[in-house]
């Protein structure tokens, strides 16, 4: 058990169940004015529409080139739809100096490493549709046309934002030559992440990332959506990508936030951005412990004031560790020792570890309680009966207790009546992309 002590420090990471129902309420504020034509160019939750309003029947037939960028590596997959679904796919690495060069050079690399994959599989004569996931927040200007916003995890390449990225990449392939493809669809991993899902669950109206950041999109009614400019026809719906990570850069989150949150965000890349990110995420968590943990240590209430060059480093003390010290049995700190030394803290002792977890117990259950409220409202805004959301990152992945935490959390604040279930999507982003490549060549087709 951590000491009383302990769990005083730490119970400003503790959100009360009036504190949730508030989140909700402000975001139901924040998304209605992202969704407005006059309050959008104010709005911080920008919910721009994906232009993707049919999901899969199951029925999706063909074989389908998918493309996925939205970190330090990208892959490129070729998928075959039918009764089952095949997949082979390749990462390939996008180095440091290509992150932060011109954006030219950025699209060569990937139509380079897309030719090669095409090659090695002789596909060369055959014209193959290709969906595309971006995963940086862009305003999308129809299902084949999207600007991006701007750069976010470390992507600085100039001349990209404010341009249209599928040209960008059209423009590198044509300029090679010797590929034949066709951009059918370009999203962000949250919404390759609902379709995908979609694919074996039909009721599935939500998607939800949290891994390195954070976002969720959810498929809304038509004539919610003031910004839409496309057509009126059936189906009356979209998918509204949120970017919900910039929840609360307005200030409206303060009531939650911590002088730790304050912290991380004054010596982050992106002060005053993403702040709802910030208290979620896989990037920020583990700091978020490491600092209440150092405050401890300086107050002499952990490893008897002593502390270690490698905790007092920023960065430190990674959010994986959370996992791991949390699935130690109830009463067995194997895990936190061992974490411990690495750290340089040799002379720990069982209370030590039973505070050090209580402190990551704390800094995760905020995080998924949050995370919850956030998915609670979008299911009270859909309003049907019963809805699976999708759900992946490697926080929601392999944190033990994570999807649990939600569940509960969302119980709690949706309204009496609605059924949901999380799934864990399997591989969304690109099975999602060549999905969304399959539906709109199914519907062109129709039309």
């Amino acid at each position: 058990m951590a000491s009383q002590k302990v769990k005083e420090i730490c119970q400003e990471l503790v959100l009360s169940q009036e504190a949730l129902k508030e989140v909700c309420d402000r975001l139901q504020e924040e998304i209605n004015k992202g969704l407005g034509k006059e309050s959008n160019p104010e709005a911080t939750i920008k919910c721009f529409p994906t232009y993707v309003r049919e999901l899969p029947n199951g029925k999706e037939k063909g074989r389908f080139l998918a493309l996925d960028l939205g970190g330090t590596n990208f892959r490129v997959l070729l998928i075959e739809l039918g009764d089952k679904c095949t997949m082979e796919s390749r990462i390939y690495a996008v180095p440091q100096p290509i992150m932060i060069g011109p954006g030219d050079g950025l699209f060569d690399h990937i139509a380079e490493c897309l030719a090669s994959f095409i090659k090695e599989r002789n596909l060369g004569t055959e014209l193959l549709p290709l969906g595309f996931t971006f995963s940086f927040p862009c305003k999308q200007e129809g299902l084949t046309k999207a600007r991006l916003a701007r750069w976010t995890k470390g992507f600085k390449c100039e001349g990209v934002e404010g341009r249209d990225v599928v040209e960008l990449l059209k423009k590198a392939i044509a300029k090679r030559g010797d590929v034949k493809i066709k951009i059918c669809a370009v999203l962000n991993d949250t919404t390759g992440t609902l379709m995908s899902c979609a694919w074996k669950n039909h009721n599935c109206r939500v998607g939800l990332i949290v891994g390195t950041g954070t976002n969720a999109c959810y498929m809304e009614k038509i004539e919610k959506v003031e910004l839409w400019d496309g057509d009126l026809e059936e189906p009356r719906q979209v998918i509204i990508n949120t970017e919900w990570g910039a929840f609360g850069d307005n200030g409206c989150l303060d009531f939650v936030r911590t002088e730790y949150d304050n912290t991380i965000d004054r010596e982050s890349l992106n002060p005053g951005k993403q702040l709802f990110e910030k208290m979620i995420s896989g990037m920020y968590m583990g700091e978020v412990a490491r600092q209440v943990i150092v405050r401890l240590v300086a107050e002499g209430l952990l490893f008897d004031g002593k502390s270690s060059d490698i905790l007092q480093e920023k960065g430190s003390f990674f959010t994986k560790y959370i996992s791991e010290i949390e699935s130690d049995e109830d009463g067995d700190f194997n895990n936190c020792y061992a974490i411990l030394e690495e750290l340089g803290l040799n002379n720990a002792t069982d209370a030590d570890c039973a505070n050090v977890r209580h402190v990551c117990e704390c800094v995760s259950r905020r995080a998924a309680y949050l995370a919850g409220a956030g998915v609670a409202l979008l299911l009270n805004r859909i309003n049907e009966e019963s809805v699976s959301v999708a759900v992946d990152g490697s926080v929601y992945r392999f944190h033990p207790h994570f999807h649990n935490l939600m569940v509960e959390q969302v119980s709690q604040l949706i309204k009496p009546g609605i059924k949901f279930d999380l799934m864990l999507s399997e591989d969304g982003s690109g099975r999602g992309a060549a999905l969304v490549a399959a539906v709109a060549s199914r519907t062109s087709a129709m039309r």
